[in-house]
């Protein structure tokens, strides 16, 4: 897949993932996919268990700012700032894997912002 391409999927996701549409925002994966939260040691299996996730999820609004989408074949990492219920900005890198067009297995890393130290800030 291309750039075009997947930045294409990526929004598609994340504009219906905002709007908790999670059966339309699902549609970029396989029905095998798996999702990995290396932090926190989550990993959900199949489709359907991730739109089970996501629809509990307890966040009422989801804010997303795609950053940088970088990658090549069937990898690709997105970089986005993710702000929930208008709370502080967090940081987020999904890495994607593709098998075809559909998403086969996703890793996500989440971390808060920090001001630079004095010392190596410009």
């Amino acid at each position: 897949m291309d750039e075009a391409g997947v930045q294409a999927v990526v929004q598609h996701y994340l504009d219906h993932s905002a709007a908790r549409e999670e059966d339309v925002a699902s549609e970029i994966y396989a029905d095998d996919a798996v999702l990995e939260f290396p932090q926190s040691g989550e990993r959900f299996e199949d489709v359907a268990n991730f739109r089970e996730w996501r629809a509990q999820y307890p966040a009422t609004k989801i804010d997303f700012d795609v950053r940088r989408v970088r990658g090549g074949g069937d990898v690709w990492t997105v970089e986005l700032r993710i702000r929930y219920d208008d709370g502080p900005v967090n940081y987020g890198v999904q890495i994607l894997e593709f098998r075809g067009d559909k998403v086969v297995r996703e890793t996500i890393y989440v971390a808060e912002g920090w001001e630079a130290p004095e010392w190596r800030s410009a």
